[in-house]
C-alpha cells in the first residue's frame, strides 16, 4: 500500500510570510506485491507437469541352452549391424555351410536406412499386422471402440505367433546410433516383437566377409 507523509515541512507560519506548498513524500509498501509473487510462484510449481525421462524398451531373451535352440525362430527377420552404417539381413532360420540338415547355407542381403530400404522391407514383411492395426485405427476414429480397447487389441495383434519377429545383432564395429535408429523404425512399422541378441560365430564369419568386400 502507498503511504503519504504529510508532515509540517512547509514554511509561511509568520503573519506576513507567504505560505509555501507542503512537500509530500510517498512511500510504497511492497509487502503485498512480494506475497502475491510468492503465491503465484507456488501455484505454478505445484500445478506444473515436469517432463518425464524418455526411455526405450528393449527385450533381451533368455539365454538358450544350446546353439540348436538358438537357431529355432518363427517368422523371424534378422538384422546384423556393422561398420560404415551398413546393415545386413536374412529371413528365417540361419543355416551355416555344410549343416547337418542339408539346408542351403544362409546368405546375407544388404539394405540401408532409406525409405526404399529398411522402411520398405519392414512394411512388406509386416504387412498383415499393419493392415490389422489400420483396421483398428478406423474403428477408433469412428468411435466403434474405446481408446483403451484399441491399445489392448493393438498389443495383441503385434504379439501374435504369426507376427513378424525381428532379431537385432551387431559386431564390434557397429555404431550405437544405428541400433537405436533401427528400433525406432521397428516402432514406426508396427513391429511388436524384437530383441537384441548375440551374434553366432558363423554369422560373424559371414558379416566379416561381407564388409571386407
Amino acid at each position: 500500500m502507498a503511504e503519504v507523509n504529510t508532515g509540517d515541512g512547509g514554511g509561511g507560519h509568520g503573519k506576513h510570510e507567504k505560505k509555501r506548498a507542503k512537500k509530500l513524500s510517498t512511500r510504497i509498501d511492497m509487502t503485498p506485491m512480494v506475497d502475491l509473487a510468492f503465491l503465484l510462484l507456488t501455484f505454478f510449481v505445484m500445478t506444473s507437469t515436469f517432463n518425464k525421462a524418455k526411455t526405450m524398451e528393449i527385450n533381451f531373451p533368455a539365454e538358450p541352452k544350446s546353439d540348436e535352440e538358438r537357431q529355432k525362430v518363427n517368422n523371424a527377420l534378422t538384422f546384423i549391424m556393422s561398420k560404415d552404417n551398413s546393415i545386413f539381413y536374412y529371413y528365417g532360420e540361419f543355416f551355416p555351410a555344410n549343416n547337418k540338415d542339408g539346408k542351403p547355407a544362409t546368405t546375407l542381403e544388404k539394405t540401408n536406412f532409406s525409405k526404399d530400404g529398411l522402411h520398405k522391407l519392414l512394411l512388406d514383411r509386416n504387412k498383415p499386422t499393419i493392415e490389422e492395426i489400420n483396421k483398428l485405427n478406423e474403428q477408433l476414429k469412428t468411435k466403434a471402440i474405446a481408446d483403451s480397447t484399441y491399445k489392448r487389441l493393438a498389443v495383441q495383434t503385434k504379439g501374435r505367433k504369426e507376427a513378424l519377429t525381428v532379431l537385432i545383432k551387431a559386431d564390434d564395429k557397429a555404431v550405437y546410433k544405428n541400433v537405436i535408429d533401427l528400433i525406432d523404425e521397428l516402432n514406426v512399422c508396427q513391429v511388436g516383437k524384437y530383441a537384441v541378441v548375440d551374434m553366432m560365430p558363423a554369422e560373424l564369419e559371414l558379416i566379416t566377409a561381407a564388409t571386407a568386400q
